[in-house]
Order: C-alpha cells, then structure tokens, then sequence
C-alpha cells in the first residue's frame, strides 16, 4: 500500500519555475516506479514524466523534455518534478501516481499502468 501527498503547486509567470514534490507513504515505495501526470480542465490526463524503481531510467512527454526533471529519493520516500521555462500550457492539477507492479522493467508512460494517485497540485502559469 502506498499514499501519496503532492504539494509546490502554485501560480506562477511565464519562464518561471516552480518543484513539485510527492511525499510517499508505505514501506515499498522504492519497489514502485513513479510518474507524474497532469490534467487541465476540459481535457484528458496526460502523462508528464515518469522515473523507474531504480531511479537509473527516466521518460518524459515530449511536450516538456528539456525544460521539467522528475527525480527520487528512496531514502525520502520523495518524488520530485522541476519545472522550468514554464509556459501558460502548463497550467493544470499535476498528479503524482507509483505504478501498479513493483520493480517493472520499463518506465510507465500511461494512466492504466499506476494504481496509486495522489490527490493532486494546482499549478497555474499566466502569460
């Protein structure tokens, strides 16, 4: 079992940034690959980025590579995402989620594939 608590969202301008962080709770959060995953109003979930068990394998939409870093830190029971060069498409409710199987071999990159969410973190970029 594992809960998770999102917090860092807040409104920010254009070129900012701004890190969100996920607080796991659960004995097994390091045999968890973790993503995250964002959604605007009007529209469907969408992946962000995802990193494995291990930390050593990293995925991210193409919409943000280069500008967001998703990391972890077992001994933290800690996910982390750091957004840069944020832009007004960005703005949505930003969810953290630890996948359905522990010790997967590829990084998750759909909603279907994580079992655990996390209640999510406004994050609004004006323009």
């Amino acid at each position: 079992q594992v809960q998770l608590v999102e917090s860092g969202g807040e409104l920010v301008q254009a070129g900012g940034s701004l890190r969100l962080s996920c607080a796991a709770s659960g004995r097994t959060f390091s045999s968890y690959a973790m993503g995250w995953f964002r959604q605007a109003p009007g529209k469907e979930r969408e992946f962000v980025a995802a990193i494995s068990w291990s930390g050593s394998r990293t995925d991210y939409a193409d919409s943000v590579k280069g500008r967001f870093t998703i990391s972890r830190d077992n001994a933290k029971n800690m996910v982390y995402l750091q957004m840069n060069i944020l832009k007004p498409e960005d703005t949505a409710v930003y969810y953290c989620a630890a996948d359905a199987q522990k010790y997967t071999v590829l990084v998750p990159t759909t909603p279907y594939e994580y079992y655990y969410w996390g209640q999510g973190t406004q994050v609004t970029v004006s323009s």
